[in-house]
Protein backbone atom coordinates (compact mmCIF):
# COMPACT_ATOMS: atom_id res chain seq x y z
CA UNK A 1 0.00 0.00 0.00
CA UNK A 2 1.70 3.34 -1.04
CA UNK A 3 1.79 6.56 0.96
CA UNK A 4 -1.64 8.12 -0.51
CA UNK A 5 -3.25 5.54 0.39
CA UNK A 6 -2.34 5.03 3.61
CA UNK A 7 -3.18 8.99 4.05
CA UNK A 8 -6.08 8.44 2.37
CA UNK A 9 -7.23 5.58 4.61
CA UNK A 10 -6.14 7.35 8.21
CA UNK A 11 -8.49 10.14 6.81
CA UNK A 12 -11.28 7.84 6.22
CA UNK A 13 -11.01 6.45 9.78
CA UNK A 14 -10.72 10.26 11.08
CA UNK A 15 -14.03 11.01 9.29
CA UNK A 16 -15.27 7.82 10.28
CA UNK A 17 -14.52 8.89 14.19
CA UNK A 18 -15.51 12.00 13.61
CA UNK A 19 -19.14 11.13 12.53
CA UNK A 20 -19.06 7.99 15.72
CA UNK A 21 -21.81 7.78 18.50
CA UNK A 22 -19.74 8.86 21.06
CA UNK A 23 -19.05 12.27 19.41
CA UNK A 24 -22.97 12.26 18.79
CA UNK A 25 -23.66 11.58 22.33
CA UNK A 26 -21.32 14.41 23.44
CA UNK A 27 -22.40 16.72 20.81
CA UNK A 28 -26.18 16.35 22.26
CA UNK A 29 -24.45 16.59 25.98
CA UNK A 30 -23.30 20.18 25.22
CA UNK A 31 -26.51 21.00 24.07
CA UNK A 32 -28.08 19.76 27.22
CA UNK A 33 -25.47 21.96 29.46
CA UNK A 34 -25.84 25.27 26.98
CA UNK A 35 -29.24 25.32 27.52
CA UNK A 36 -29.07 24.47 31.48
CA UNK A 37 -26.68 27.75 31.53
CA UNK A 38 -29.19 29.32 29.45
CA UNK A 39 -32.47 28.78 31.13
CA UNK A 40 -30.72 29.69 34.72
CA UNK A 41 -29.00 32.86 33.28
CA UNK A 42 -32.83 33.67 32.09
CA UNK A 43 -34.26 32.83 35.98
CA UNK A 44 -31.31 35.09 37.68
CA UNK A 45 -32.40 37.93 35.02
CA UNK A 46 -36.11 37.20 35.75
CA UNK A 47 -35.06 37.82 39.46
CA UNK A 48 -33.05 41.21 38.75
CA UNK A 49 -36.13 42.04 36.89
CA UNK A 50 -38.50 42.74 40.12
CA UNK A 51 -36.10 42.29 42.66
CA UNK A 52 -32.70 43.13 43.55
CA UNK A 53 -31.62 39.38 42.22
CA UNK A 54 -29.75 38.60 45.63
CA UNK A 55 -26.60 39.93 44.70
CA UNK A 56 -26.20 37.29 41.54
CA UNK A 57 -25.21 38.40 38.21
CA UNK A 58 -27.65 37.21 35.30
CA UNK A 59 -24.77 35.30 33.04
CA UNK A 60 -22.46 32.67 32.60
CA UNK A 61 -20.69 32.86 36.04
CA UNK A 62 -23.91 34.06 38.05
CA UNK A 63 -24.94 30.28 36.49
CA UNK A 64 -22.10 28.12 37.43
CA UNK A 65 -22.55 29.56 40.85
CA UNK A 66 -26.06 28.86 41.47
CA UNK A 67 -25.37 25.73 40.69
CA UNK A 68 -22.57 25.24 42.88
CA UNK A 69 -25.34 25.89 45.54
CA UNK A 70 -27.29 23.14 45.15
CA UNK A 71 -26.98 19.64 46.22
CA UNK A 72 -24.78 18.28 44.76
CA UNK A 73 -23.58 21.33 42.87
CA UNK A 74 -20.23 20.27 42.40
CA UNK A 75 -21.03 17.11 40.79
CA UNK A 76 -23.54 18.96 38.29
CA UNK A 77 -20.50 21.02 37.83
CA UNK A 78 -18.12 18.37 36.41
CA UNK A 79 -21.03 16.94 34.91
CA UNK A 80 -21.57 20.25 32.92
CA UNK A 81 -18.00 20.61 32.17
CA UNK A 82 -17.35 17.55 30.40
CA UNK A 83 -20.72 17.77 28.45
CA UNK A 84 -19.37 21.10 26.98
CA UNK A 85 -16.04 19.81 25.98
CA UNK A 86 -18.11 17.40 23.93
CA UNK A 87 -19.77 20.38 22.35
CA UNK A 88 -16.11 22.05 21.74
CA UNK A 89 -15.14 18.36 20.14
CA UNK A 90 -17.78 18.33 18.26
CA UNK A 91 -17.36 21.50 17.07
CA UNK A 92 -14.08 20.53 15.98
CA UNK A 93 -15.03 17.56 14.08
CA UNK A 94 -17.14 19.85 12.18
CA UNK A 95 -14.06 22.55 11.75
CA UNK A 96 -11.72 19.50 9.96
CA UNK A 97 -14.76 17.43 8.52
CA UNK A 98 -17.61 19.99 7.76
CA UNK A 99 -21.32 19.72 8.66
CA UNK A 100 -24.00 17.05 7.88
CA UNK A 101 -25.99 18.46 5.22
CA UNK A 102 -25.34 19.39 1.73
CA UNK A 103 -23.32 22.91 2.02
CA UNK A 104 -21.66 21.40 5.22
CA UNK A 105 -18.25 21.63 3.38
CA UNK A 106 -18.44 25.59 3.23
CA UNK A 107 -15.25 27.43 4.22
CA UNK A 108 -17.39 29.50 5.91
CA UNK A 109 -18.94 26.88 7.93
CA UNK A 110 -15.69 25.37 8.72
CA UNK A 111 -14.29 28.90 10.30
CA UNK A 112 -17.33 29.44 12.76
CA UNK A 113 -17.16 25.68 13.77
CA UNK A 114 -13.79 26.88 14.88
CA UNK A 115 -14.41 29.87 16.50
CA UNK A 116 -17.20 27.47 18.12
CA UNK A 117 -14.77 24.97 19.13
CA UNK A 118 -12.53 28.13 20.85
CA UNK A 119 -15.57 29.18 22.31
CA UNK A 120 -16.56 25.79 23.82
CA UNK A 121 -13.42 24.85 25.28
CA UNK A 122 -13.19 28.09 26.76
CA UNK A 123 -16.38 27.78 28.86
CA UNK A 124 -15.74 24.13 29.76
CA UNK A 125 -12.22 24.45 30.64
CA UNK A 126 -13.74 27.86 33.04
CA UNK A 127 -16.40 25.48 34.43
CA UNK A 128 -13.83 22.33 35.05
CA UNK A 129 -11.52 24.71 37.00
CA UNK A 130 -14.25 25.87 39.33
CA UNK A 131 -15.60 22.43 39.88
CA UNK A 132 -12.02 21.71 40.66
CA UNK A 133 -11.74 24.25 43.63
CA UNK A 134 -10.48 27.18 41.25
CA UNK A 135 -13.83 29.86 42.21
CA UNK A 136 -11.68 32.64 40.49
CA UNK A 137 -12.35 30.47 37.26
CA UNK A 138 -16.14 30.41 35.56
CA UNK A 139 -17.76 32.49 38.14
CA UNK A 140 -16.32 36.10 37.72
CA UNK A 141 -18.36 38.98 36.49
CA UNK A 142 -18.69 39.58 32.98
CA UNK A 143 -18.80 42.73 33.23
CA UNK A 144 -15.33 43.57 35.16
CA UNK A 145 -13.75 41.12 32.35
CA UNK A 146 -15.28 43.14 29.76
CA UNK A 147 -14.31 46.63 31.65
CA UNK A 148 -10.61 45.09 32.03
CA UNK A 149 -10.30 44.24 28.67
CA UNK A 150 -11.43 46.80 27.19
CA UNK A 151 -9.32 48.99 29.35
CA UNK A 152 -6.29 47.20 28.04
CA UNK A 153 -7.33 47.34 24.29
CA UNK A 154 -8.03 51.33 24.29
CA UNK A 155 -4.41 51.44 25.53
CA UNK A 156 -2.84 50.02 22.23
CA UNK A 157 -2.13 51.88 19.21
CA UNK A 158 -5.18 51.76 17.32
CA UNK A 159 -6.77 50.47 20.28
CA UNK A 160 -10.11 52.92 19.85
CA UNK A 161 -10.15 51.19 16.54
CA UNK A 162 -10.09 47.68 17.15
CA UNK A 163 -12.44 47.85 20.11
CA UNK A 164 -14.92 50.07 17.58
CA UNK A 165 -14.11 46.54 14.72
CA UNK A 166 -14.79 44.16 17.78
CA UNK A 167 -17.89 45.81 18.80
CA UNK A 168 -19.35 45.98 15.09
CA UNK A 169 -18.49 42.07 14.78
CA UNK A 170 -20.57 41.40 17.68
CA UNK A 171 -23.45 43.11 16.61
CA UNK A 172 -23.56 41.92 13.08
CA UNK A 173 -23.26 38.79 14.96
CA UNK A 174 -26.47 39.13 17.33
CA UNK A 175 -27.97 40.43 14.13
CA UNK A 176 -27.26 37.71 12.40
CA UNK A 177 -28.44 35.20 14.86
CA UNK A 178 -31.71 37.11 15.22
CA UNK A 179 -32.69 37.17 11.58
CA UNK A 180 -31.44 33.05 11.61
CA UNK A 181 -33.95 32.88 13.96
CA UNK A 182 -36.72 34.80 12.65
CA UNK A 183 -35.91 32.89 8.96
CA UNK A 184 -35.98 29.69 10.88
CA UNK A 185 -32.49 28.90 9.15
CA UNK A 186 -32.47 26.02 12.01
CA UNK A 187 -34.81 23.80 10.88
CA UNK A 188 -32.61 22.56 8.13
CA UNK A 189 -30.49 21.16 11.49
CA UNK A 190 -33.24 19.58 12.87
CA UNK A 191 -34.90 16.31 12.11
CA UNK A 192 -38.42 17.36 11.57
CA UNK A 193 -39.49 14.64 9.98
CA UNK A 194 -39.36 13.34 13.39
CA UNK A 195 -41.20 15.31 15.44
CA UNK A 196 -44.84 15.46 15.91
CA UNK A 197 -47.02 18.57 14.83
CA UNK A 198 -47.03 19.66 18.58
CA UNK A 199 -43.56 19.51 18.59
CA UNK A 200 -42.53 21.44 15.79
CA UNK A 201 -44.60 24.49 17.00
CA UNK A 202 -42.87 24.21 20.40
CA UNK A 203 -39.12 24.29 18.66
CA UNK A 204 -40.21 27.34 16.16
CA UNK A 205 -41.90 28.75 19.38
CA UNK A 206 -38.77 28.70 21.35
CA UNK A 207 -36.57 29.00 18.45
CA UNK A 208 -38.01 31.99 17.02
CA UNK A 209 -38.33 34.20 20.54
CA UNK A 210 -35.11 32.44 22.25
CA UNK A 211 -32.83 33.01 19.09
CA UNK A 212 -34.44 36.57 18.29
CA UNK A 213 -33.85 37.80 22.30
CA UNK A 214 -30.57 36.38 22.18
CA UNK A 215 -29.15 38.28 19.00
CA UNK A 216 -30.99 41.48 20.62
CA UNK A 217 -28.51 40.78 23.67
CA UNK A 218 -25.48 40.21 21.48
CA UNK A 219 -26.53 43.40 19.31
CA UNK A 220 -27.24 45.20 22.17
CA UNK A 221 -23.49 44.28 23.85
CA UNK A 222 -22.18 44.90 20.58
CA UNK A 223 -23.22 48.48 20.80
CA UNK A 224 -22.19 49.45 23.95
CA UNK A 225 -18.55 47.99 22.87
CA UNK A 226 -18.87 50.66 20.12
CA UNK A 227 -20.16 53.13 21.94
CA UNK A 228 -16.40 52.82 24.71
CA UNK A 229 -14.69 53.01 21.37
CA UNK A 230 -16.09 56.19 19.86
CA UNK A 231 -16.17 57.65 23.79
CA UNK A 232 -12.81 56.47 24.62
CA UNK A 233 -14.43 55.15 28.17
CA UNK A 234 -13.77 51.52 28.67
CA UNK A 235 -17.28 51.47 31.50
CA UNK A 236 -19.49 51.89 28.37
CA UNK A 237 -18.75 48.38 27.44
CA UNK A 238 -20.89 46.04 28.82
CA UNK A 239 -20.83 41.93 29.96
CA UNK A 240 -23.90 40.67 29.75
CA UNK A 241 -25.48 40.95 32.87
CA UNK A 242 -24.80 44.96 32.71
CA UNK A 243 -26.23 44.47 29.08
CA UNK A 244 -29.21 42.82 30.98
CA UNK A 245 -29.78 45.25 33.17
CA UNK A 246 -30.30 48.22 30.79
CA UNK A 247 -33.26 46.62 29.46
CA UNK A 248 -35.38 47.82 32.62
CA UNK A 249 -33.61 51.15 32.60
CA UNK A 250 -35.54 51.54 29.42
CA UNK A 251 -39.40 53.35 29.55
CA UNK A 252 -40.55 50.13 30.19
CA UNK A 253 -38.73 49.35 33.49
CA UNK A 254 -38.32 45.84 34.67
CA UNK A 255 -41.19 44.50 32.10
CA UNK A 256 -38.68 44.38 29.14
CA UNK A 257 -36.00 42.69 30.90
CA UNK A 258 -38.61 39.94 32.01
CA UNK A 259 -39.45 39.59 28.53
CA UNK A 260 -35.69 39.31 27.46
CA UNK A 261 -35.22 36.69 30.35
CA UNK A 262 -38.57 34.99 28.71
CA UNK A 263 -36.04 34.44 26.03
CA UNK A 264 -33.51 33.62 27.01
CA UNK A 265 -35.12 30.62 29.22
CA UNK A 266 -36.85 30.12 25.81
CA UNK A 267 -33.38 29.66 23.87
CA UNK A 268 -32.22 27.15 26.89
CA UNK A 269 -35.53 24.79 25.88
CA UNK A 270 -34.78 25.16 22.23
CA UNK A 271 -31.31 24.45 23.14
CA UNK A 272 -32.69 21.05 24.50
CA UNK A 273 -34.70 20.68 21.63
CA UNK A 274 -31.31 20.81 19.76
CA UNK A 275 -30.09 17.78 21.95
CA UNK A 276 -32.81 15.45 20.83
CA UNK A 277 -33.14 16.41 17.35
CA UNK A 278 -30.30 18.05 15.86
CA UNK A 279 -28.36 16.41 12.67
CA UNK A 280 -24.59 15.38 14.18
Amino acid sequence: MNANALSMNARGQARRAARSRALEVGARAGFVARGVIYLLVGVLALRIAFSDGGGKQADRGGAIAEIAEKPFGVFLLWALGVALAGMALWRLSEAVFGQAGPDGDKASKRAMAAGRFVFYSFVSYSVLSYAAGDKSSGSGSSDKQTDDVTARALEWPAGQWIVGAAGAVVLGAGLWIAFRAIARKYHKHLKTAEMSRRARQAVDVTGVFGGAVRGAVFATAGGFAIAAAVQHEPGKAKGMDDTLRTFSETPAGPWLLAFIALGLAAFGLFSWANARWRRT
